[in-house]
């Protein structure tokens, strides 16, 4: 084959290349800001309200206007015998509030206000995109607000799975007001799960995402840039816990094969404040199915923490 063949081929290859990761990162984008959207039938709510009227509780529909004039909504449940405290559960991404019906029973049990939002995007809210904590932010704030004036609560906690749990960490930056949160299985940042989305089609590492597909990873930021006025590169739980005093309970499945365990000890390595928990056995917020009891005492200790710095974590509790 001569050169000049072999030189043209290879410029087909770069340019065949180059088209693709336009096309994949354009996609991609477009794609990770439209999830797909889990709504709620009646007859889901029709079960939710009666299993919660038969523990006596007290479900409300409820929603706030954001700045942005997006209607967000959620149920409020108040139990027979409240303990004076709020808890906020985020769901992650594609699900609603539905998907926290087992974490908000647990509370209720122990006499915490629980409300249940659908983030923007999700379930019954509105908005147009969903950008995993670069607007959910803002939106978490007003809803501790809501909570604040509305309950009247000695204190407000945040518990938080997946992408849920992400945002929840993100808020700790916009005056969210918690006492305390616990976040399960979060990124650290939307560029580190991006390199990881990257190489999971192929059951690989982030390093395909950082080199081979590194061209595709930049046009869908790019495009997210450009269309949607979404600079996802900001969206860093890992930087928000870091200016934050709030105390911060890191949960991580040790095979978590969706979000690798590495990302929780990211957050934490950058807030030595927080507590990492990492669970055995556990895959993506696995930790309530595999370890209920332990969960359950974890939970009910942290959620008595006051706000500020900790002085110090309990003996070797947390590892």
């Amino acid at each position: 084959m001569s050169i000049g063949r072999r030189s043209r081929r290879l410029i087909v290859a770069i340019f065949l290349y180059i088209a693709a990761c336009t096309i994949g990162g354009i996609y991609l984008a477009d794609g990770t800001l439209h999830p797909a959207r889990r709504t709620l039938t009646q007859e889901e709510v029709s079960a939710f309200e009666h299993d919660f009227f038969a523990l006596n509780a007290k479900v409300e529909d409820v929603s706030i206007h954001t700045a942005d004039s997006v209607v967000l909504r959620a149920w409020i449940v108040r139990p027979e015998h409240p303990n004076g405290n709020a808890v906020m559960l985020l769901h992650g991404l594609g699900d609603n509030r539905l998907g926290m019906v087992g974490y908000a029973r647990l509370l209720l049990s122990h006499g915490f206000v629980v409300l249940l939002p659908d983030a923007r995007a999700h379930g019954a809210s509105g908005g147009a995109i969903a950008t995993y904590g670069l607007l959910e932010r803002n939106d978490i704030r007003q809803w501790t607000d809501f909570l604040y004036r509305e309950t009247r609560p000695h204190c407000v906690y945040g518990l938080g799975e997946s992408m849920g749990a992400a945002e929840l960490l993100q808020s700790l930056q916009s005056g969210s007001r918690f006492c305390s949160v616990i976040a399960e299985s979060s990124f650290s940042s939307f560029r580190d799960i991006a390199y990881d989305r990257m190489g999971q089609p192929f059951y690989l590492g982030p390093w395909v995402g950082q080199t081979i597909l590194r061209p595709l990873v930049e046009v869908a930021f790019l495009r997210a840039r450009w269309k949607y006025n979404a600079n996802m590169q900001a969206v860093s739980p890992e930087n928000a816990t870091e200016m934050s005093d709030v105390p911060v309970l890191l949960i991580h499945g040790r095979t978590d094969r969706n979000i690798p365990v590495r990302h929780s000890e990211r957050i934490h390595a950058n807030d030595p404040l927080s507590v990492l928990w990492k669970v055995p056995n556990a895959d993506h917020c696995g930790a309530l199915s595999v370890a209920p009891k332990e969960f359950e005492s974890r939970m009910l200790e942290w959620f008595c923490k006051p706000a500020g710095p900790l002085s110090s974590a309990p003996g070797n509790l947390y590892k």
